[in-house]
C-alpha cells in the first residue's frame, strides 16, 4: 500500500526498534511507496511512512533491495556530500564513506553481509542514519 511521507521531525528523530517476521508487511509498504515517488526519490526508511521499524528499501539500480534491521559493520574513506530527503525540505550537508560494509536480513530474514561503495553506499548510510532517528 502506498503510505503518505512522514514530515514530523519529532517522530522522524526517534530511533526505530528492531523489526521482527510479523513487520513484513512494512517492508511491502515501503516497496510500493518508493514506486509511487520513484521519480524523486532513491530509497525510503520505514519512519518515512510512519513505522518505527529497522527496514528500509534502497533502489539498486535493475531492483529495489529491503534491509532489515541493517548495521553497517565498516566503513572507509570519508566525503562530504549534500543530500537532499522526501521528509524535508531542501539539502543539508552530510559526511558519508565511499566504501560500506552492511549486515542485513532480506524479506526472507536470511543473513546477509555485503559492501557497497559509490552512490548506493550513500543511500545506505542516509537512510540508516533515518533508522538512527537522525535527520541531516
Amino acid at each position: 500500500m502506498v503510505k503518505p511521507i512522514m514530515r514530523d521531525a519529532f517522530f522522524l528523530n526517534q530511533k526505530s526498534e528492531e523489526a521482527t517476521k510479523a513487520d513484513l508487511p512494512v517492508a511491502q509498504d515501503l516497496e510500493d511507496t518508493l514506486k509511487a515517488n520513484r521519480e524523486h526519490c532513491v530509497g525510503m526508511a520505514a519512519n518515512m511512512i510512519g513505522s518505527r521499524k529497522r527496514i528500509i528499501i534502497v533502489a539498486a539500480g535493475f531492483a529495489d533491495m529491503i534491509m532489515i534491521n541493517p548495521a553497517i559493520t565498516a566503513k572507509s574513506d570519508p566525503y562530504e556530500a549534500e543530500e537532499g530527503c522526501l521528509s524535508l525540505p531542501g539539502t543539508r550537508k552530510a559526511t558519508r564513506y565511499e566504501s560500506i560494509t552492511v549486515d542485513y536480513l532480506d524479506k526472507r530474514f536470511e543473513k546477509h553481509t555485503q559492501s557497497f561503495s559509490g552512490h548506493i553506499a550513500q543511500i545506505i548510510q542516509h537512510e540508516c542514519d533515518h533508522l538512527e532517528g537522525i535527520l541531516i
